[in-house]
C-alpha cells in the first residue's frame, strides 16, 4: 500500500538511515534540510511499496557519490539530483515515472525523496544495498541482472557526463567516480534505470520504512527511559535483518583515516571499558571487525558504531578519540549473502582475507541485559 511521507519522518529516518549506512552514505543532516524544503514548496512526497508497483512502470534510482568526509563541507546546491535524471531521461528518450534509493543509507536516503519532491515523483520503497557500499557496481541490481549504464553524473557547477560501459559495472565505477574527483570529491548521479518488474526482482524490498522504524525506535526508547540498544534489537527481530549482536563497548582511542581516490579509507580502535580491544576497518563504510585480532563482524553484514548513552550512530567522518561508543552487529538478509552477492560485495571484493561468516554464528550473546549506562 503506498503512502505519503512528511517532514514528520525525516527526523527518525535520519538517524535510522544513518545506522544502516555503517559509518558511511553521508551525513545526512545536510539532505534532510533540503527534502524539508523541498516538502514545504510541493507537498508530501508519495512512497509506493514494492510488491505492489506496475510491471511497467519505468524507475530511475538517484543518489550521491564521493568520499563522506568531502560531502561535509562540499554541500550540494540541491539541484544537481533532478539535472541527472532529466539528463538521464533526454538520453533515454523515456521519462521516469518514478525514483528509488540506490543504497539506503545516511544521505542516500535523502537525495531521492529530494529527487521526488522537486520532480514531482512518487519514491519506491526498497533499494540495491539495504545499507551503503562505497562502490556503485555493489548493488544487489548489478548482482542480479540491471546495470548501471548508461548514468549521469552531475556536478555543483550544473556539468553532467553520461558514461555508458555497458554491461561492465566495474568499469562504470572507475569512470564516474574519475568524474566526481573532478567535480571536487562528489557529485550527483542518476543510474541503473530499470522497470517495476526488474525492482520486484533485484531490489532489498522496504528499506525506507526500515530506516524509519530504526530511528523511531531509538527515539522511542529514549522517551520512555528505556535502552534503546534493546530496543533496536526488537525492532530489527521483526525485519529481515533479523539478528542484533552486541560486538563492544568503550572509548575510541585511535583513529586513522584519509580520503584517497574518492574514498574515505581507515581504521579505528575501541578501548574495552572492561579490557580488551576492538579494531574497525572501512573504506567510506565499516567493513571488519576485529575483537582482540578475532573477527566478530564482516562485511555485508552491519557493522554500527553507535554513542553509549543515546544510541545516535556515528559515521566514519565523524569518528573522534574519546568517545564512548557501543558497536553493533546487524545480519543482512539472504538476498545478500548468497555467492553471486559476496563475488560482488562481499569480503574479497575489499581485498580482506577474512571469509564471509554471518554475525549470528560469530557472536551468540544476544541482549538479555541493558549495554547502555
Amino acid at each position: 500500500m503506498s503512502w505519503l511521507l512528511d517532514e514528520s519522518h525525516l527526523a527518525d529516518l535520519s538517524r535510522g538511515a544513518t545506522l544502516l549506512g555503517t559509518g558511511g552514505g553521508g551525513d545526512p543532516y545536510i539532505g534532510r534540510l533540503l527534502v524539508a524544503e523541498a516538502i514545504k514548496e510541493h507537498g508530501p512526497i508519495t512512497v509506493l511499496d514494492p510488491d505492489e508497483v506496475d510491471d511497467d512502470l519505468f524507475v530511475i534510482p538517484t543518489a550521491m557519490m564521493g568520499a563522506p568526509t568531502v560531502m561535509v563541507e562540499k554541500i550540494p546546491r540541491g539541484t544537481e539530483p533532478v539535472l541527472a535524471l532529466r539528463t538521464l531521461e533526454a538520453h533515454l528518450g523515456r521519462t521516469a515515472q518514478a525514483t528509488m534509493p540506490i543504497e539506503c543509507g545516511g544521505l542516500n536516503s535523502m537525495i531521492p525523496l529530494l529527487v521526488a519532491a522537486r520532480a514531482g515523483l512518487p519514491i519506491i520503497d526498497a533499494d540495491g544495498m539495504g545499507r551503503a557500499f562505497p562502490e556503485l557496481q555493489m548493488e544487489t541490481f548489478s548482482v542480479y541482472g540491471v546495470h548501471a549504464s548508461p548514468m549521469v553524473v552531475a556536478g555543483d557547477r550544473h556539468e553532467t557526463v553520461i558514461v555508458d560501459t555497458g554491461d561492465d559495472d566495474v568499469r562504470m565505477e572507475r569512470l564516474s567516480r574519475a568524474c566526481a574527483i573532478q567535480f571536487g570529491g562528489a557529485a550527483l548521479i542518476a543510474e541503473y534505470a530499470m522497470t517495476g518488474a526488474d525492482v520486484k526482482r533485484v531490489a532489498i524490498p522496504r528499506t525506507l520504512s526500515l530506516g524509519i522504524g530504526a530511528g523511531r525506535a531509538i527515539r522511542e526508547a529514549r522517551e520512555e527511559h528505556r535502552d534503546p540498544f534493546a530496543a533496536l534489537a526488537e525492532f530489527f527481530a521483526g525485519t529481515i535483518y533479523q539478528n542484533v549482536r552486541p560486538l563492544f563497548r568503550g572509548k575510541v582511542s585511535d583513529v586513522e583515516r584519509r580520503t584517497v581516490g574518492g574514498f574515505t579509507r581507515g581504521g579505528c580502535t575501541v578501548a574495552g571499558f572492561d579490557g580488551g580491544e576492538l579494531e574497525l576497518r572501512f573504506q567510506n563504510e565499516h567493513l571488519l571487525a576485529l575483537r582482540d585480532g578475532e573477527p566478530v563482524c564482516v562485511v555485508p553484514d552491519l557493522i554500527c558504531v553507535l554513542d553509549d548513552t543515546s544510541a545516535e550512530p556515528i559515521t566514519t567522518e565523524s569518528l573522534r578519540y574519546g568517545q564512548r561508543v557501543v558497536v553493533l552487529g546487524i545480519s543482512t538478509p539472504p538476498i545478500m549473502r548468497t555467492p553471486e552477492a559476496l563475488a560482488v560485495f562481499g569480503p574479497a571484493a575489499f581485498g580482506l582475507e577474512q571469509p564471509f561468516v554471518p554475525v549470528e554464528e560469530l557472536v551468540s550473546e544476544r541482549f538479555s541485559e541493558p549495554v547502555a549506562v
